[in-house]
């Protein structure tokens, strides 16, 4: 039987359109805008100016405190300005906008072919190079990885959790970097290994990827301690909590983390960039990007530099269909709606999907039946109906006793609601508005 978890979880429509399509790589944008908050934590600090000459992967700007993320440009050329800018999220933020000139790569990072599997680097410097590469999570949480790799005092890591489930319909970037990348992303977990100094690290991938399992469990036979482990095809089997007890059956308890019960979980995306910033001494400056839709003339997945606008990536996938309605930054379940196409492409983008106007429309919300569907597909054992119900009321308190910061936003309980009850829009802001509550008290104290 196929290891899963043991609550909740859904099965929407796969819609993997673009499993058969390799990766190709993306044009260099005459311009891109360079967000200086790329992840989880503190914006970086621009360390350019107007006027100022960059090579790509030259740091452009510093993180600022521990959980921070350097940044490195895409592109070569002259900074053109600092300027706030709309990003993803439909927010402004401060952004670096550079005019392209060329491709003049820094001298430091290795571009010889071949894969380097020796490994020199101690822990201590693994996790050096981690944070001044500015990698950050790639499966969309964007948590500064050498963070990740820094086990607390008092703590113990006793088995890296490498995450290749992809179970958000629609996107098959890790899918396409298992198949095509795999052997760098297995150094890149033996990299990882040796900064946790673990000996053992299990790889989980959704059995709906059976080319992939084949693919990462010939070539882990060559690698010391890393196993291939096919899961049942269930959403959210992807997420830190489910993939822990799908893999070891350990319960991670509510406000604690994966290293609390012995894990450090990583993404296969994650990995292939520690192999690059270690081995190559190459900045996490691009990633896999899946462009996709029912009515894409030709969807695929596309090496693409940070700073890229997504328009230009609609183009190479065959521009923007007549029909569209709505376009989707990340997965159906947990990405959101963007403002516009002018946004850029940032360290977290996974995705890009192209909704027809006929499927982007909600249907009409209806009184809650009752029927408790929401509670049996919720995967963290919550009342999603209660949560919703205290969020709209602002019964703030009380929806922070029922575990509403346990909640991951996946979707699960709007998805499986008869009524179509907006169940996550409203357990998001109750979620928001009670997290900002412990942080003001937290300041007053």
């Amino acid at each position: 039987m196929l290891k899963t978890f043991p609550l909740g979880g859904i099965h929407p429509p796969e819609n993997k359109l673009t499993a058969g399509k390799a990766i190709e790589t993306a044009g260099i944008p005459a311009s891109v805008s360079i967000p200086l908050s790329q992840h989880i934590g503190a914006p970086a600090v621009a360390l350019v100016k107007k006027g100022d000459t960059v090579r790509t992967g030259q740091k452009i700007a510093e993180s600022k405190g521990f959980i921070s993320a350097c940044i490195h440009s895409p592109v070569s050329g002259k900074v053109n300005r600092t300027d706030s800018l709309i990003d993803t999220s439909g927010y402004r933020q401060e952004m670096i906008v550079i005019d392209t000139e060329g491709d003049e790569w820094d001298e430091s990072i290795d571009r010889s072919p071949g894969i380097k599997r020796e490994i020199t680097a101690a822990p201590a410097e693994i996790i050096k190079k981690c944070h001044e590469a500015g990698i950050v999570g790639m499966g969309g949480a964007t948590f500064p990885s050498h963070v990740k790799l820094s086990v607390p005092d008092g703590k113990k890591c006793e088995v890296l959790i490498i995450n290749g489930v992809e179970c958000e319909p629609w996107l098959t970037s890790d899918h396409r970097l298992m198949l095509e990348k795999g052997e760098e992303i297995l150094v890149g977990i033996s990299i990882m290994m040796k900064a946790l100094n673990v000996t053992s690290a299990m790889v989980g991938i959704e059995n709906n990827k059976t080319d992939a399992i084949d693919r990462m469990g010939t070539l882990a036979r060559s690698f010391s301690g890393i196993s291939v482990h096919a899961l049942k095809v269930k959403y959210p089997q992807g997420a830190e909590k489910q993939l822990i007890k799908a893999l070891i059956n350990r319960e991670v308890p509510s406000g604690r983390l994966p290293v609390d019960v012995g894990a450090v979980v990583h993404n296969v995306g994650t990995a292939f960039a520690v192999y690059e910033a270690v081995q190559k001494n190459k900045p996490l400056f691009e990633r896999v990007v899946t462009v996709t839709g029912k009515s894409l003339a030709r969807p695929g997945n596309f090496l693409a530099r940070t700073g890229t606008p997504v328009s230009m990536l609609i183009e190479a996938a065959g521009g923007l269909p007549g029909d569209t309605g709505k376009i989707i930054n990340g997965g159906p379940m947990m990405g959101k709606a963007l403002t516009g196409t002018s946004v850029p492409v940032v360290k977290g983008t996974s995705g890009i999907i192209v909704i027809p106007a006929a499927d982007a429309e909600r249907s009409p919300a209806g009184p809650c039946i009752r029927c408790a569907k929401c509670v049996t597909g919720c995967p963290m054992n919550l009342e999603p109906f209660l949560l919703m119900s205290l969020s709209a009321a602002g019964h703030v308190e009380r929806a922070g006793s029922n575990k509403i910061a346990d909640c991951m936003e996946c979707g699960s309980c709007s998805y499986i609601c008869p009524a179509r009850r907006p169940l996550l829009d409203y357990i998001r802001l109750g979620k928001g508005s009670y997290i900002k509550l412990l942080r003001e008290r937290k300041l007053k104290n």
